[in-house]
């Protein structure tokens, strides 16, 4: 009971470290960039906004919009990396890694160049689609064979459905020459230029998706010991495992629906999160969400000050995290989450 209740401790200890962090990186969102802003100034925009002062306006325009989609589409990535990572028993899974978010961009495209659509309902509405056509063609595929679905299979056939997503994507926009600069920032990946506007349609998904998550963990936790066990102690595997799926395509399809394609985060971070919270997704998930947050306003922060005037594109950035962690796992090999 006592070494119990000291990891519990710890763990919340844990906690309150990651709100601190991610005080201090919305903080940095807030005061780094460009136009440099000291913190008494930014604190002065919230409690006495000057309409006339250019770093009131920027703090208030730009950077805290920034700070607030970051920390949204942050946390979702990173939960969705968690269910994904839990639901197909892959370290190496996650919504770009398996072509979630390529099948998202890929019908955000075909809607921008072939329908002209600009509404951000609808393009949230193609974005959901073209993740859930590509979760399910990935699953499909991942479950085929004597073996049905395995972490290799899966891996495989993710990778396989993004470069398909890819280059039917890269094929449309060649013939479409026009249709390029609109979609751009969908497959570069940037939170510059979104204002909150872009995010309020996305948000009620993204705010249930998360909140169902989060109590879902008991659930995962049980389903994670194997099937059969799950289905002896009486839960419903069918129904968590389809839960889960329709959480992770919330989640994604929202994320790439106003920020387009940013890689890596649901990769990286259910990782870290479990070498806090070890396998318990009570904890897991929770922790992913702040960590999540902190590595893409961080990230965002690194990409406006490192070459000003000019922006690193966020996808990049994120790359730059996630692609040494990539080659280390894949390197380690497949291991138990």
């Amino acid at each position: 009971m006592t070494q119990s209740f000291s990891k519990i401790k710890r763990k919340f200890m844990v906690l309150i470290l990651l709100f601190a962090l991610f005080g201090l990186a919305f903080i940095a969102s807030i005061v780094f960039g460009q136009t440099p802003v000291s913190f008494q100034e930014a604190l002065s925009s919230f409690t006495n906004y000057n309409e006339e002062s250019t770093e009131h306006i920027i703090i208030q325009t730009d950077r805290l919009p920034r700070a607030i989609i970051g920390t949204v589409i942050g946390a979702s990535l990173a939960i969705a990396g968690a269910l994904m990572q839990a639901l197909t028993k892959n370290p190496l899974a996650s919504p770009s890694i398996f072509g979630i978010n390529h099948g998202a961009i890929f019908f955000v495209v075909v809607g921008v160049v072939f329908f002209s659509i600009s509404s951000l309902i609808h393009l949230t509405g193609l974005a959901f689609l073209g993740a859930a056509v590509a979760a399910f063609i990935v699953y499909f595929l991942g479950s085929l064979g004597r073996n049905g679905l395995t972490p290799i299979k899966i891996v495989l056939a993710g990778a396989a459905i993004s470069a398909l997503f890819q280059s039917y994507t890269q094929a449309m926009l060649v013939l479409n020459e026009t249709g390029l600069q609109d979609v751009l920032f969908w497959l570069a990946g940037s939170i510059s230029g979104r204002t909150l506007d872009m995010l309020v349609p996305v948000l009620p998904f993204i705010g249930i998706a998360m909140m169902v998550a989060m109590f879902m963990g008991k659930a995962i936790n049980l389903m994670t010991t194997g099937d059969d066990i799950a289905k002896g102690m009486g839960q419903n595997v069918v129904l968590v495992k389809g839960l889960m799926g329709i959480l992770v395509v919330l989640l994604a399809g929202s994320s790439v629906a106003v920020v387009g394609s940013v890689g890596f985060i649901g990769l990286v971070i259910p990782h870290i999160a479990r070498f806090f919270a070890g396998n318990d997704y009570r904890w897991v998930i929770p922790f992913s969400a702040l960590l999540g947050a902190v590595l893409l306003i961080a990230a965002d922060v690194l990409a406006r000050i490192l070459i000003m005037p000019q922006e690193v594109p966020l996808g990049v950035m994120t790359a730059l995290v996630g692609g040494p962690f990539f080659v280390y796992l894949a390197r380690r090999g497949v291991s138990k989450l």
